[in-house]
């Protein structure tokens, strides 16, 4: 397992494989044979950064059995997804605000990131995990009283592009079994979700297959795989949201 992430060294933008405090300065392509300078750096000496820059960030919504379950909802049949506008991307450490335009409920949602890593168009299942890169962790922020506001049309997109609200991080790892790995959400000190990336209805390998068979896929870019039950909403003036994934690390960011 590799550990990969961008950094911000007094002004400097690099990235480079982490191990434990200590950052390996890459250079190249972090996706396309990127090869080490030599050079480290500390953790604590350089700002960690959203670890890639993606052209876009697909959104699942309804992949998981037991939230289908609880919300008595049929399980889809084909993937059910929404973009996130570019200008919704945050990194690791940043502060989600809250729109001036909106006073109503802001919800967290913990999820596994799937990070593309080289152009994918239509590609079969089988072959789909030679085009996934590695593994992210996600806070897909909404601000969910928005969706159903107008009954005559669902503002899915609107609701979770918000400046700041497209939250990914802090690094990607690479080598991981994605049905091993467990979500947990943490809000204010409290657990509020824990749930296995097994009980996703359509897989990574599965999802990143079908997607490509709708819209290319460019290196970089973010699949969020939905996420399960324990979203609540953030009411307090300040939040401090957790979403860990063992072997991945923790995404950390305030809500205010």
């Amino acid at each position: 397992m590799t550990l990969w992430g961008r950094f911000d060294d007094a002004g400097s933008v690099g990235f480079g494989t982490m191990d434990g405090d200590t950052i390996t300065i890459h250079q190249g392509d972090m996706f396309a044979g990127a090869k080490a300078t030599g050079e480290t750096l500390l953790l604590a000496d350089v700002k960690l950064l959203a670890p890639c820059e993606p052209t876009k960030m697909i959104a699942l919504w309804n992949n998981f059995h037991a939230l289908a379950a609880k919300m008595d909802m049929p399980e889809p049949e084909e993937p059910l997804y929404l973009l996130k506008g570019n200008n919704s991307f945050l990194g690791p450490d940043e502060v989600v605000r809250r729109p001036v335009s909106y006073d109503g409920k802001v919800v967290y949602e913990g999820e596994l990131g799937i990070i593309i890593g080289q152009e994918c168009k239509e590609v079969s299942e089988a072959d789909a995990p030679d085009y996934i890169f590695g593994y992210t962790c996600i806070n897909d922020v909404t601000a969910v009283e928005l969706i159903s506001k107008d009954k005559t049309f669902a503002q899915w997109v609107r609701s979770k592009s918000f400046d700041t609200f497209g939250v990914y991080g802090p690094v990607i790892a690479t080598g991981l079994d994605p049905a091993a790995l467990v979500v947990k959400t943490v809000l204010n000190g409290d657990e509020r979700q824990n749930y296995p990336i097994s009980d996703m209805i359509f897989q990574p390998a599965r999802l990143v297959g079908l997607i490509s068979h709708d819209m290319t896929l460019m290196a970089g870019d973010v699949i969020c795989c939905g996420t399960s039950i324990g979203v609540g909403s953030m009411k307090e003036k300040s939040n401090t949201v957790e979403v860990t994934i063992d072997g991945i690390g923790t995404l950390s960011n305030v809500f205010e």
